[in-house]
């Protein structure tokens, strides 16, 4: 890499975390090139336009590129970094799929040249740093690769897994702290070298797998923590009680810290990463896999409830309040939302009202179901039946003079004013386990 100028970038996979990080790399005046298999998304990055929701993103990108500091293409072109930032999803058994990792590597190998530095940013099993290096040493065995010589190496290579969250992307990429593993120390320094240009948080170098596995871990934390509430929330529902009310009084406790139920976890880091470890050691992960599956057993819990309420008032119009896996996004991967909401569509076809701010149009599912999606306004004035699914801001500020003569049921909690009578009301009737 070079010492003197700043390094060329290129950012392979322009999703949710590629385009911010070629965002905020080209910010930090390097110049970038985003690599991706679409078309449609090259073509729109290189107008300065967008194609995810996310802040402040569109008026940055605008601005680099409007500088020439990122461009798109879907063909690779030599740099001094490469970053891939690619999908890692599981298949129907909960295996690791990391094809679109080894596509990615298998794009740059032809043109990575002595001095380059690879840094695998996509969330993977442990172990896929080691792959990625041993697939380019396979088809450049004209380079001398790390681990591979004895000798120093021609390129470095090494994992640094991002951690941000939805709706905060930017700051957290500049500001969270990096957990930077090398395939040798020397590679870690490499790409602490490079990381330093525009993160302002710690960054933290190991080995590539200790952070292969530092990801997954953190995200199984979440997970754990969060089925810990879920399964409260059904034995709340069970016994008659308010689990948001049980959660505010037990967390008055200087050691206690509950988190918030919901219809179940989405999105494609802490609803798939905890599988990973699963994999990687099967016998060993008892409490993950169960967290795993209280999480998506809520989502059956909830559709249950769901239909039961629909069933016991069979004249009233429903809506479903939200599809995307958290609040504020655009971002509808594994959300428990939207498999709600689509298995109700399904049952109960144009009864179903879907209210989504951050959708044009509804997902490919609910075609031939007959739910029609309506905004939130249409929601309140036509619908007796509100079923609130994600907290965004539009549905949280709903005053309580609007819904107080509506059926809620509320799995996120976002309006404890609501009479406590009609809210447990669906609670009395036939709940699932």
């Amino acid at each position: 890499m070079k010492s003197e100028n700043k390094p060329s970038v290129c950012v392979v996979g322009l999703g949710y975390i590629g385009l911010p990080t070629a965002a905020v790399i080209a910010r930090a005046g390097c110049k970038v090139l985003g690599l991706d298999v679409s078309q449609r998304v090259v073509d729109t990055i290189n107008r300065g336009e967008i194609h995810i929701e996310e802040v402040d993103l569109e008026g940055l990108v605008q601005g680099v590129v409007s500088r020439g500091l990122l461009s798109a293409a879907i063909e690779v072109a030599p740099a001094d970094v490469f970053v891939i930032a690619v999908p890692t999803p599981f298949d129907k058994d909960h295996a690791p799929d990391i094809s679109y990792v080894l596509a990615a590597g298998r794009t740059i190998a032809p043109v990575l040249k002595a001095g380059d530095v690879v840094i695998l940013e996509s969330t993977s099993p442990v172990g896929t740093t080691e792959q990625l290096r041993d697939m380019i040493a396979e088809m450049r065995p004209d380079l001398k690769v790390p681990g591979l010589v004895g000798e120093t190496p021609d390129i470095s290579i090494a994992y640094c897994p991002e951690r941000v969250l939805p709706g905060r992307i930017l700051e957290e990429l500049t500001n969270n702290d990096r957990s930077i593993g090398g395939i040798t120390p020397r590679c870690a320094r490499k790409a602490l070298a490079f990381y330093k240009r525009f993160v302002r948080g710690e960054c933290v170098t190991t080995d590539a797998r200790s952070a292969e596995m530092t990801k997954l871990v953190e995200n199984a934390y979440r997970d754990v923590n969060i089925a810990f509430a879920n399964e409260l929330s059904i034995v709340s529902d069970r016994m008659g009680l308010d689990v948001w009310e049980v959660i505010r009084l037990a967390n008055r406790h200087p050691r206690v810290n509950i988190l918030s139920p919901g219809p179940g976890v989405g999105g494609h880091c802490i609803a798939v990463d905890p599988w990973f470890i699963v994999h990687g050691a099967p016998k060993e992960t008892p409490l993950i896999r169960t967290a795993r599956g209280v999480n998506d057993g809520k989502m059956h819990h909830v559709i249950a409830k769901a239909e039961a309420l629909v069933e016991a008032h069979p004249d009233a119009k429903v809506a479903c309040l939200g599809l995307a896996f958290k609040a504020n996004i655009d971002d509808f991967r594994e959300s428990p939302a939207r498999f709600v909401t689509s298995r109700l569509a399904r049952k109960f076809g144009r009864r179903i009202h879907v209210v989504e701010p951050y959708a044009a149009e509804l997902p490919i599912e609910f075609t031939d179901t007959g739910a029609v999606q309506i905004d939130i306004d249409d929601a309140l004035e036509t619908c007796d039946i509100l079923i609130v699914l994600v907290d965004h801001d539009v549905f949280r500020v709903v005053p309580l003079a609007e819904r107080a003569d509506k059926l809620v049921y509320d799995t996120r909690g976002i309006w404890p004013d609501q009479p406590r009578a009609v809210r447990e009301e669906d609670a009395r009737l036939k709940l699932v386990g």
